[in-house]
């Protein structure tokens, strides 16, 4: 083929790229209205439009109200056109999730399965997926990939999980889930895919620091709009940030770690209670002792905030397990308790709350897959 024929296909990849992306950032759109802001021409506008329909990318729904002249076809893109599916490992279960395009998850469920380094683990988390799958009666082509979220902090290449002191997972492979399935597969640390879900959540923000208020502690860095790695991987982990050298013990062997004060299992110890039935009594303001314990959370992640937001001038956002109980008078208590003795002030609309709750790292894995789908339209 020529030069020139193969400029005159880029060029069209190009367009029909631009036409898709602009309807999947406008949600609803209409013909003119790309015409207008893309400056291209109808005839190029119609061309792609009609490619990515008959490709079963976009849909008309409806129109718009008239403005004098016919009405104009609304479109959108088939949001459910592939999914992705996340897997969120946990030592004494595991999460399971499906997304459309625009990251929506609209299926979610928990398996109780204590975690075991067994080639009967692997089989029956992947069994799960492809029973998943199947039921509903979804094409494997129609599957972008399965990704999984694990506590343990992964290789670069994210093929091996490097330290996994909570689930006693160092050396989990990539390859012993993906052995069992017929899609693309990838492995990220929990905390990372949990930031992923927030800034995928509010890609206004060019920097951000993500507290995962989990069963354990975890965190992530977003600076200039990317989820931080660091030299080994561990950027992030601000469960270990020291708070108080002569505090508990945490299961790194330090004392002290934020981890042994606001985690959900640190939370669940000192009230002597499960989560569930903690926040009921507590939104009673009935009991000075219940007040007390999550007075002492709030108080403790206050003063890692404070210190976190020392050495990096961003949004804080509160992400995972504990993330909704958490009230508009909680956000007042954190903001006031922040300023203490503070050279500087976060302002209470930079402390962001996270809403999708324990499925948040498994959320979070699952659009790796769709970022890369969109991307490549």
């Amino acid at each position: 083929m020529s030069e020139k024929g193969l400029t005159n296909i880029s060029l069209k990849k190009i367009n029909k790229s631009k036409v898709y992306q602009y309807i999947y950032r406008k949600k609803m759109t209409s013909k003119l209205q790309i015409v207008q802001e893309l400056q291209m021409g109808l005839s190029t506008v119609s061309q792609n439009l009609n490619l990515l329909e008959q490709e079963g990318l976009i849909e008309k729904n409806g129109f718009f109200e008239s403005t004098g002249g016919r009405k104009a076809n609304a479109i959108q893109i088939v949001s459910d056109f592939k999914i992705s599916i996340g897997i969120g490992i946990l030592k004494g279960m595991f999460h399971i999730t499906a997304v459309d395009l625009y990251g929506n998850a609209f299926y979610t469920d928990t398996i109780p399965l204590p975690y075991s380094n067994t080639p009967d683990y692997y089989k029956q988390v992947t069994d799960t997926v492809k029973e998943f799958i199947s039921s509903h009666q979804y094409d494997n082509d129609k599957v972008l990939g399965i990704s999984i979220a694990t506590q343990g902090i992964t290789s670069p290449d994210h093929t091996t999980v490097l330290y996994g002191d909570i689930m006693n997972n160092a050396g989990m492979k990539l390859d012993d889930f993906s052995r069992y399935l017929p899609y693309p597969c990838y492995l990220e640390h929990d905390s990372k895919s949990a930031a992923f879900l927030e800034l995928w959540k509010h890609p206004e923000l060019d920097s951000a620091v993500i507290i995962l208020l989990n069963r354990n502690l975890g965190g992530g860095i977003i600076t200039d709009h990317q989820i931080h790695q660091g030299i080994s991987m561990h950027s992030g982990t601000l469960e270990h940030m020291c708070i108080n050298p002569d505090g508990p013990l945490c299961y790194c062997g330090s004392r002290g770690c934020l981890e042994t004060y606001c985690s959900a299992n640190a939370l669940e110890q000192a009230a002597g209670m499960p989560v569930k039935e903690f926040f009921p009594l507590l939104r009673e303001k009935k009991s000075p002792q219940i007040i007390q314990v999550w007075k002492d959370f709030l108080n403790h992640l206050a003063f890692a905030m404070k210190n976190l937001n020392l050495i990096i001038d961003a949004p804080i956002i509160l992400s995972g397990y504990l993330a909704p109980y958490f009230t508009a008078e909680d956000i007042e208590y954190l903001t006031e308790h922040l300023h203490t003795a503070a050279p500087f002030i976060l302002d209470k609309i930079q402390i962001l709350v996270g809403t999708n709750g324990q499925y948040t790292p498994a959320i979070g894995a699952a659009l790796h897959y769709v970022e890369k789908f969109v991307q490549s339209i």
